[in-house]
C-alpha cells in the first residue's frame, strides 16, 4: 500500500503511481478491443486513461459506456450547461483527472477561461449570471446534500422541463462515480490535458459554506 490516501485525490494521480494501471494495447485480446472501438483515440493516438483502466471490468464497462455517453453526447442539456456541472462536480470532488479532460470541452461549449478559473470560487463568486450560479449551486447542493434544495429545484424548473431537471441530478451523480474511480484507481492525465489544473480548494472556514470537502 502507498501512501496517496493522505493527499489530495487531485494530487495523487499526479504524484504517485497509479494503484490500477491502463491496460497496454498490446494486451487487449478481442473482446477488449471490441468493447474500446467505439472511443474515439486522443491526437497522439492512443486512448483516454479512465477506458483503458475501467476496461479491467469488461462486463461492467460494456454497460458504463451507453450510458455515460448518453449524457455526454447525446442529453437533453445544452452543452454549456453540462459542462458547467461537470467542472464543479469535478471540484467538488477534487478529480483533477476529471477535471482535465473536461476544461477543452467546457472551452468548446463557450465556457470562458475565465469562467473556468472562476468555478473553483464557487456560485458565490462575483460574474456570474443567475442561471450560471444556480448551475453551480445545485452541483454544490446535490454534492453536500444528496438532494436539491426546494428552492433551487424551483428555480431550475423555471427554464427545464421535466427530462432536463432528471438529467441534472443524473449527470452530476453519474460524475461522482466517475471521480470515485478515478481518484481511487489514481488514473492519471495523459500528456497534453496534464496543464489544466484543478483549482485549489477553498481557504479553511470556506468548505462548510461551499459544500466542498477536503481529504478524503
Amino acid at each position: 500500500m502507498t501512501d496517496e490516501h493522505h493527499q489530495r485525490p487531485g494530487r495523487a494521480a499526479a504524484e504517485t503511481r497509479p494503484r490500477l494501471a491502463p491496460l497496454p494495447e498490446d494486451g487487449w485480446d478481442p473482446s477488449t478491443r471490441e468493447l474500446l472501438a467505439p472511443i474515439p483515440r486522443d491526437a497522439d493516438g492512443h486512448l483516454p486513461n479512465v477506458f483503458t483502466t475501467l476496461v479491467r471490468h469488461p462486463g461492467l464497462f460494456r454497460h458504463f459506456l451507453p450510458f455515460g455517453s448518453h449524457l455526454l453526447r447525446d442529453g437533453r442539456l445544452p452543452d454549456r450547461t453540462r459542462e458547467l456541472l461537470i467542472l464543479r462536480t469535478a471540484c467538488n470532488t477534487r478529480a483533477g483527472y476529471e477535471w482535465g479532460r473536461h476544461v477543452p470541452l467546457a472551452r468548446a461549449a463557450g465556457v470562458t477561461d475565465e469562467e473556468i478559473r472562476r468555478v473553483g470560487a464557487g456560485p458565490d463568486a462575483p460574474g456570474w449570471t443567475p442561471a450560471d450560479a444556480l448551475l453551480l449551486r445545485a452541483a454544490d447542493e446535490l454534492h453536500r446534500d444528496a438532494r436539491l434544495s426546494s428552492a433551487t429545484w424551483s428555480a431550475l424548473a423555471a427554464g427545464h422541463d421535466e427530462a432536463q431537471l432528471i438529467e441534472i441530478t443524473m449527470l452530476v451523480g453519474q460524475y461522482h462515480m466517475v471521480a470515485f474511480f478515478l481518484n481511487s484507481a489514481g488514473t492519471r492525465l495523459e500528456p497534453g490535458y496534464e496543464a489544466e489544473a484543478l483549482p485549489a480548494p477553498p481557504v479553511a472556514g470556506a468548505d462548510a459554506a461551499e459544500g466542498v470537502h477536503g481529504d478524503a
